[in-house]
């Protein structure tokens, strides 16, 4: 029997430059599974997403999904795509198996942290205020470049990871610092020196639902292995309790292990376990 994707839908060619289409998984004219293939983003044309892959109940255990995920690769060659990212539930143990087997590497983990009623103590000696204006300006300028660097892959240039970078900015703070929702926070010591920076947001989390999420964190490079990481993720806690929330959540790169070790320790807990592989 042969394992096949038949589309259900035309090529949908989105405002913001990216490509979608939905699909039927068919063993020969029989419908067992759905998926979805996407590009990322318009800044990042040549990376595919792969999502939503399913195959019913009784058609699982032989090797439908895995070839389904064949499949969907060989429609994103023809897109012109050179990688193709995945994202997996961390509890959906087969799917995990099945990328690896398909020799996708897990480049990072979203995650997850159940807060408690009270907002936790910061060490003597430091404190948290908001960014003022001519703070967020440098600040963002900042992680804008700091963030291209993790886009960098091969078939991505420094430049499309930049153009990449300043795109997804844009497009999650629409209103700059005014942004409803996010919070844009200062560590400081008690002489006023700063020792890290903090922003703090809103995501729609794969079945956990919109919350505080932990977009980015930098400690000072005078003040880092000080134990201020820590700190500025005790004050996103304060944030997000402020918003009467009750989970805050991040996502963490998989080689940035002094981080993993950092969120562990505070009890986050992996929801979603994201991958790539290079398109030959």
């Amino acid at each position: 029997m042969t394992t096949t994707l038949r589309p259900t839908q035309p090529l949908q060619q989105h405002s913001d430059g990216t490509r979608s289409r939905t699909y039927e998984v068919r063993v020969n004219s029989r419908p067992v599974g759905t998926l979805e293939l996407a590009t990322r983003s318009a800044a990042q044309p040549e990376v595919g997403v792969i999502r939503g892959l399913w195959i019913d109940e009784r058609d699982r255990r032989r090797g439908r999904g895995t070839v389904a995920a064949l499949a969907a690769e060989e429609v994103l060659r023809s897109w012109r795509c050179t990688g193709v990212a995945v994202s997996v539930p961390a509890d959906a143990a087969p799917a995990l198996r099945m990328a690896e087997a398909l020799g996708y590497r897990v480049t990072g983990r979203v995650q997850v942290k159940e807060l408690p009623a009270e907002p936790p103590v910061l060490p003597a000696g430091s404190s948290g205020r908001p960014m003022t204006r001519a703070e967020y300006d440098a600040w963002q300028e900042r992680a804008v470049v700091e963030y291209s660097h993790h886009l960098i892959a091969p078939g991505v240039t420094a430049e499309q990871a930049l153009a990449a970078s300043r795109a997804e900015h844009a497009e999650l703070l629409p209103a700059g610092r005014d942004t409803p929702g996010a919070a844009f926070l200062l560590l400081q010591a008690a002489d006023e020196a700063i020792l890290g920076t903090l922003w703090v947001g809103e995501r729609d989390l794969p079945g956990v639902g919109p919350v505080p999420y932990v977009w980015d964190v930098d400690v000072d490079a005078d003040h880092r292995r000080q134990g201020h990481g820590r700190t500025l993720m005790l004050l996103a806690e304060h944030a997000a309790l402020a918003a009467g929330a009750r989970l805050l959540g991040l996502h963490v790169h998989e080689d940035n292990i002094p981080a993993r070790r950092l969120y562990e320790s505070l009890g986050y807990r992996d929801i979603t376990v994201n991958a790539r592989k290079e398109l030959i």
